[in-house]
């Protein structure tokens, strides 16, 4: 089902709190999805991402009454989906302390190819079980401050500034993360996605790009 626009969502929105409740269900269904991948970035389990995301969901309807219509309706539920991962987190006393944001030599402007476009690799190679289950695993071996930046940029399509606003960090230090989380995809993907490449008579793109 196609997003609606924001004229569309503050429309329903407005309906919603006059009373049709009944169109939250119309409201919220573009943003399931994005709502479950946002769960499962901070706590890496199925289960808890799907209950994390259903009382994020829940939340948000809840609160309805105080989404601001400068704001995109999906970055306000992206917020309240990680404030309910991370308290998740809390509780079952998983944190572990990262060091993310040390001084790095890198050129933080060139962004990997191998992720940043990893979109493009044609579906009939994702739908091999061998590499798409390597691609899913190296995300979520990624640490966790890394692993959330490149979900809500990679998968969810934020922008660096919506990311930045939901995880209440500088734009920069996005850019950052997200550079340093497709370096390590890159350096553990390499070996998989370029036998597939050779297999497939070179069809993935190696160039690098902008964040």
């Amino acid at each position: 089902m196609p997003m609606a626009t924001a004229e569309d969502e503050q429309s329903l929105i407005a309906r919603i709190l006059a009373g049709e409740r009944e169109l939250f269900h119309e409201l919220i269904r573009p943003y399931q999805r994005l709502a479950y991948l946002t769960a499962i970035s901070v706590l890496k389990n199925v289960g808890d991402a799907e209950d994390a995301a259903q009382e994020a969901i829940l939340k948000a309807y809840r609160s309805l009454a105080g989404f601001r219509s400068e704001a995109k309706f999906s970055t306000w539920l992206v917020t309240i989906v990680m404030n309910e991962a991370r308290s998740r987190l809390r509780k079952s006393s998983r944190v572990i302390l990262e060091s993310l944001d040390e001084p790095s030599n890198a050129n933080e402007e060139f962004t990997p190819a191998l992720v940043a476009d990893w979109r493009e690799i044609p579906s009939e190679a994702l739908e091999r079980q061998e590499l798409s289950s390597r691609i899913e695993q190296a995300i979520a071996d990624l640490p966790q401050g890394y692993r959330v930046v490149f979900m809500l940029r990679d998968k969810d399509a934020l922008s660096i500034q919506e990311i930045a606003d939901t995880l209440g960090l500088q734009p920069n230090l996005v850019k950052v993360r997200l550079f340093r989380a497709r370096m390590m995809l890159q350096k553990v993907l390499t070996p998989y996605l370029k036998l597939h490449s050779s297999k497939g008579k070179g069809r993935f793109s190696w160039m690098g790009g902008k964040v």
